[in-house]
């Protein structure tokens, strides 16, 4: 059986997926012979896609047989709390993190979903939820995550401007204003980029997967950028609510700069 008919019928194989470990193999042969010294990390990280992918598989299963839209608002809210959890060690320089996160991943997933809901987009199901939520939640975590790590760095290396800055009057929201904008602009390139580029240099994971499933070019094509427009709203709006929230953190209520915590 192919793959393409495999993913029509709705089965692939073990075998089929085992025979990819050929790249992974080609990519730590790689890594051994240009001594990038991350061969453990490539075997950690299939191990660990592996273990996981197949634990969230059961776990969307039982929600795909329960049809439970309850059961679809549970897991979203931890894809959320994760979501935060995560980019928050990722931005550990930033003071107190995780609630400006919680709010900023929280309000993306409920804008998007509610809208492409209002639109009729996709029927309010847990086999078009699920999916849907957890591309818009990972999206806008790696946004907000990029956005506040960009924002600290800003903070570091102009912490003698922004003190003078303050001297002159200025609040600190003041001084930090221009930060925050290069900040989001950081957070939002990457996405920019890769949505320029579609079509042209590559073709995305669900355009793909829309093909091989047996929808037409033309379906596929409005699916996937009904997805990436949504996805690039989601990351504004948690890179936009993330750096503003986080902004004030760097400063006392006195309007003075505080110490970074250690990395």
């Amino acid at each position: 059986m192919t793959l393409a008919a495999g993913i029509g019928s709705g089965h692939v194989s073990l075998g089929q997926v085992a025979g990819t470990l050929v790249l992974v193999a080609i990519a730590a042969a790689v890594s051994f012979w240009r001594r990038a010294e991350i061969e453990q990390d490539i075997g950690v990280a299939v191990l660990r896609s592996f273990v996981q992918l197949t634990a969230v598989g059961y776990v969307i299963k039982g929600i795909f047989d329960s049809d439970s839209l309850w059961l679809v608002v549970a897991l979203l809210a931890f894809m959320v709390v994760f979501g935060a959890w995560t980019a928050r060690r990722r931005a550990k320089t930033v003071p107190h993190v995780f609630v400006p996160l919680l709010i900023a991943l929280g309000t993306a997933a409920a804008v998007t979903l509610g809208l492409v809901l209002i639109l009729h987009v996709f029927d309010p199901k847990p086999r078009f939820m699920v999916p849907v939520g957890g591309m818009v939640i990972g999206n806008a975590m790696t946004a907000a995550a990029v956005a506040l790590n960009r924002l600290a760095d800003e903070v570091h290396d102009q912490a003698g401007l922004i003190e003078a800055t303050l001297a002159l009057g200025a609040t600190a929201r003041q001084a930090s204003s221009r930060l925050v904008a290069r900040s989001l602009r950081s957070g939002l390139i990457p996405l920019i980029d890769q949505t320029k580029t579609t079509g042209v240099v590559f073709f995305p994971g669900t355009m793909v997967g829309a093909l091989l499933g047996g929808a037409t070019p033309l379906n596929a094509v409005r699916l996937q950028l009904i997805l990436l427009w949504i996805l690039m709203g989601a990351a504004a709006l948690s890179s936009m609510i993330a750096t503003t929230l986080a902004q004030g953190r760097f400063f006392t209520a006195a309007h003075q700069l505080v110490d970074p915590p250690p990395p």
